[in-house]
């Protein structure tokens, strides 16, 4: 995902209030983990939450998209980021928090990797330490044969990106087409973003799993929800 869309994220994306999102995320943190210092966001995609919350904790980022990476690391110079699978990393090394925000944790797709993604960041916390996880929709909550169209405007360049949503068996489909204009040309491609559709009962339940204990927030950052995992 996002491979042909990476250096358009942060355009695409423009109406995402990262800054009063991440003002949130740590007023959370200092309720549950007031002495925290270290923070890994896993799929942080461009780094726009790490530019956020740099001044506040030693931060890390972590993401599987090589082309995302090199624009969080050019908005973040001299911040470490790996490039990893959150389904199956070892830093050896741990943080008093980890993040996966704004739904990317349902890119894992099944319950299976669902809980393998869990268990990883969980082996990655410090005692007392926080997993804080933002849900996609679940099966019952996601739109279907939905149309939806956003748009990105600036004298010079210019997005249209408009999608189908379906739903495939425990996945749900976005067919992704997007309409870029500069004034050289006017391009289109593609892209097909499956997600998977898990419920609070295997959300939670991949965190007890580990061995966390954990809290709901119905509202989260994004009005998605937030799960949060507390290591013992």
């Amino acid at each position: 995902m996002y491979k042909k869309s990476a250096k358009f994220y942060d355009a695409l994306y423009h109406f995402i209030d990262y800054k009063t999102s991440s003002v949130k995320l740590r007023e959370i943190i200092n309720t549950y983990n007031p002495d925290a210092k270290t923070l890994l966001d896993t799929a942080c995609g461009t780094g726009k939450h790490i530019g956020h919350l740099k001044d506040h904790f030693n931060t890390e980022g972590l993401d599987i998209n090589s082309e995302l990476l090199e624009i969080a690391k050019s908005r973040n110079p001299g911040n470490i980021f790996h490039e990893c699978d959150m389904t199956d990393f070892e830093l050896n090394k741990k943080y008093d928090v980890i993040t996966c925000l704004f739904s990317s944790i349902a890119y894992v797709k099944t319950p299976a990797n669902l809980y393998k993604a869990v268990s990883s960041m969980e082996k990655h916390l410090s005692k007392g330490g926080l997993l804080i996880i933002e849900p996609w929709f679940s099966r019952e909550n996601f739109w279907i044969n939905n149309v939806t169209a956003n748009h990105y405007d600036e004298k010079d360049f210019k997005i249209t990106w408009m999608y189908t949503s379906k739903r495939k068996d425990l996945l749900s489909i976005l067919d992704i087409h997007y309409l870029v204009g500069t004034p050289e040309e006017v391009s289109h491609f593609t892209e097909k973003h499956e997600i998977g559709l898990f419920d609070e009962t295997e959300y939670r339940g991949a965190m007890e799993k580990t061995g966390l204990k954990v809290l709901y927030d119905d509202k989260g950052l994004f009005g998605r929800g937030m799960f949060i995992g507390i290591k013992n």
